[in-house]
């Protein structure tokens, strides 16, 4: 029981801690600002609806004030679990007090004459003011806090001015959201055997070793994000992609991208694209077949999705099947929350910033990220950490998020073009990578995944993708998790699920689906590997070795760029 437990229930919190690579890069600080400007000028041009907005709060406080007051935090919100919030009179007044506040910036924000994207800057960036003020991120605001402080005899404070110190000395002054302490790759993370076959100075080629007597001839080779580290799809045995793959039969291959220095910013789509195509020519000499399977997650799938259209336009049939995982290749805003924040002026600045700095550090990107997320990423952990004095939590999806990787500041601004100029939705437009991006021309059969409360990648815009390929056969499969928890989904949590079209079809309108969709209890992998093996050719004896001749193999995996 413990081990599920550890398994399975820590996703929910590493679901919000995730960082991925999308349009929400291209938010620079103006746009922050632009949004606290445009509250500002609001509330001075509308005297009378701040004044309004003023009688109604003071109205509030003075129920609360009287005992009158019926505000009380939502059931849901962790933050008021503690009994003193419904108890103690004290703290009763300021969760009310805090409360009366969120409702009454809410309501003024609703009664002003902004247009939709208008609204949805301002409530995003009030929503952001309100959750720094909650009472909960003070000790003297915060009952369990302060209970564990005469608990402990005061260690609790020591311990989280010890905790704090740390963080500005060894994590730039960013609260720690895991304990690193327990985790070694190559030891207890990333433990599949297999090869390093191919390096160059973007990538190594991993070749993993059969663990069954006979395979099947087409090989998979996954591209993973340029974010974060590639043994997301290795983790632990319990959550290995790559082992599920070796124990039933696939012969899988993994990009492991070298984490770029800023000598490296000129390295853009079309030099990774390349590393691709060479990794392809690797595993079709190693394993002898003129095919394979490719699979991409978030960055690595939009980089896949490039790669699907080069080839289709040099008439390059090797790929023959493809997953895609969490990955959105056609956003819109109101997506997510924060995709409200994104302007033309914000990808030109933040494209300039990362030209001149020639990478963007994965820390900077993290904290940016965190700041989108405050409530979850940054203030859960503040409150955990320093007011409570606890380390934070050692798990392994966790670990590998604060594994971040730099980003090559070329390769960033190609995302941020592909993004500006719809490029995956608009055939033939965009130019990148030596040709123009036209997924109609890609005809591979294709496994697209969602996830049901993925806040990063929506499903809805995941399934957009369904329309976007010019393939016959698309299967869309909805998890019931979130980000990292839909692809982290193996068979043996009791509590998961999956939704699949009846009749294994993928509409146009997304709500068609959805309404054609059945409820499948249990892991969505066995169901992968089924339609994996149907389109991964006949069944040969295994390798005894990893490599081949031409690309002998080198050091064990998960190689040396891992490490960087």
């Amino acid at each position: 029981m413990a081990k599920n437990k550890n398994m399975f229930g820590g996703f929910e919190a590493a679901n919000d801690a995730t960082m991925a690579l999308g349009p929400l890069a291209g938010i620079a600080r103006e746009d922050f600002a632009g949004a606290v400007a445009l509250l500002l000028r609001e509330t001075a041009a509308n005297p009378q609806k701040v004044f309004k907005a003023t009688a109604d709060f003071n109205e509030d406080v003075v129920k609360i004030m009287t005992g009158q007051s019926d505000l009380a935090p939502d059931r849901r919100d962790k933050r008021f679990m503690d009994p003193a919030w419904q108890f103690n009179p004290f703290f009763k007044a300021g969760a009310q007090y805090y409360l009366a506040i969120q409702k009454g910036i809410k309501s003024y924000i609703e009664d002003l004459e902004l247009d939709a994207l208008e609204r949805d800057r301002a409530n995003f960036i009030s929503q952001i003011i309100i959750d720094a003020l909650a009472p909960t991120n003070s000790l003297i605001g915060n009952p369990s806090a302060q209970k564990r402080l005469v608990d402990s005899g005061g260690l609790s404070l020591i311990k989280g001015l010890k905790n704090a110190y740390n963080d500005m000395v060894n994590n730039d002054f960013m609260v720690s959201q895991v304990n690193k302490e327990p985790f070694k790759i190559g030891e207890n993370l990333a433990t599949s055997k297999g090869s390093v076959v191919f390096r160059n100075e973007m990538m190594e080629l991993i070749q993993y070793a059969p663990t069954t007597d006979q395979v099947y001839e087409i090989p998979m080779l996954t591209i993973p994000p340029q974010i974060n580290k590639m043994y997301i799809n290795d983790l632990t045995p319990e959550k290995s992609v790559v082992k599920w793959q070796l124990d039933n039969g696939i012969q899988p291959f993994m990009i492991s991208w070298r984490n770029p220095e800023h000598e490296h910013g000129i390295w853009g789509m079309a030099e990774y694209i390349e590393c691709c195509r060479e990794a392809i020519d690797v595993v079709c000499e190693i394993t002898g077949s003129d095919k394979i399977n490719v699979s991409g997650g978030c960055s690595g799938g939009q980089t896949m999705s490039v790669l699907l259209s080069k080839l289709a336009s040099e008439g390059d049939k090797r790929v023959n099947a493809t997953t895609m995982m969490v990955c959105v290749l056609e956003p819109r805003q109101g997506d997510t929350e924060a995709s409200s924040m994104v302007s033309e002026n914000g990808i030109a600045l933040a494209r300039q910033r990362a030209a001149k700095k020639g990478v963007i550090e994965g820390s900077s990107l993290a904290r940016g990220f965190a700041w989108l997320r405050p409530n979850d990423l940054i203030w859960n952990y503040v409150i955990n950490n320093y007011l409570m004095g606890d380390d934070p939590p050692a798990f392994d999806i966790l670990f590998w998020n604060a594994d971040a990787t730099n980003l090559s500041s070329t390769l960033m601004g190609d995302f941020l073009e592909l993004f500006e100029a719809n490029a995956y939705a608009d055939p033939g437009k965009y130019e990148i990578a030596g040709h123009k991006v036209d997924l109609k021309k890609v005809d591979t059969d294709l496994f697209i995944l969602g996830g049901t409360t993925d806040h990063i990648t929506p499903w809805r815009a995941c399934y957009r993708s369904t329309q976007l390929f010019g393939s016959k056969n698309v299967e869309f499969i909805l998890s019931q998790a979130g980000h990292m928890q839909a692809i982290l989904n193996p068979p043996g949590n009791p509590k998961a699920k999956y939704y699949k079209h009846k009749k294994d079809q993928t509409p146009a309108d997304v709500d068609e689906w959805m309404a054609g969709a059945e409820e499948v209890a249990g892991s969505w992998w066995p169901y992968w590997m089924e339609w994996l093996h149907k389109r991964s050719g006949k069944k040969i004896s295994a390798a005894k070795s990893t490599g081949s001749k031409k690309h002998p193999a080198m050091e064990d995996a998960p190689g040396l760029y891992v490490f960087d």
